[in-house]
């Protein structure tokens, strides 16, 4: 299938991760699938674009949460659960270690963009504490976004940018589109991918 050439980000200034191993060297591009968190019992691998298996999302039958968790391919370690938490105001999405710790909270903004309306903010809370609040750039149905790292999403730098238009057709996978997702050099590729389930479930909600 034919597809663009990734885009190079800037490398990060310091490194954000929840996984050490899984923080990338390199410009790396992901290819994720739509409304993955619709899927009950089902499961897809998260590759990279020559084909590559990164990362396993699997789903689990009637949770209310919604929970799927997330695996490493090459060890099969389970990384995290992504879950709904139902007890907010408005829909709040998180993730959180196999020893239930929440390291990545997804939630409506508080300020409201006369162009979109309600925007999502993420708070990572790194493991030496540390935490770092990120916003999208655009909107999560463009053909392009990007995820950047502080509240001003007009100036920060780009920790990932998803791309629609990735393929020029396409790629459906189990009934659902696929899209790209480049991250930037020094962001964990597992936060980047629990960033884009948690935000493709926050913006696809009824």
């Amino acid at each position: 299938m034919s597809q663009q050439q990734p885009v190079q980000l800037p490398a990060l200034a310091h490194p954000i991760g929840q996984f050490s191993h899984t923080v990338s060297t390199g410009t790396e591009t992901m290819i994720l699938q739509e409304k993955v968190l619709s899927l009950s019992g089902d499961s897809f691998d998260v590759k990279t674009i020559d084909g590559r298996p990164l990362f396993k999302v699997q789903g689990r039958h009637a949770t209310l949460s919604g929970r799927k968790s997330v695996s490493d391919v090459a060890t099969g370690t389970h990384l995290y659960d992504i879950v709904k938490e139902h007890f907010h105001l408005h829909a709040t999405y998180v993730a959180e270690t196999p020893d239930k710790r929440k390291f990545l909270e997804i939630k409506s903004s508080m300020k409201y963009d006369k162009v979109f309306g309600s925007k999502a903010t993420a708070t990572f809370t790194a493991p030496d504490g540390r935490t770092f609040v990120m916003a999208m750039r655009g909107n999560w149905r463009d053909s392009k976004a990007d995820i950047v790292l502080g509240e001003d999403a007009s100036q920060g730098p780009v920790v990932a940018r998803i791309d629609r238009q990735f393929f020029n057709k396409r790629e459906f996978f189990g009934g659902q589109q696929t899209y790209a997702v480049t991250v930037a050099p020094g962001m964990d590729l597992a936060l980047a991918v629990a960033l884009c389930i948690a935000l493709d479930e926050k913006n696809n909600e009824k």
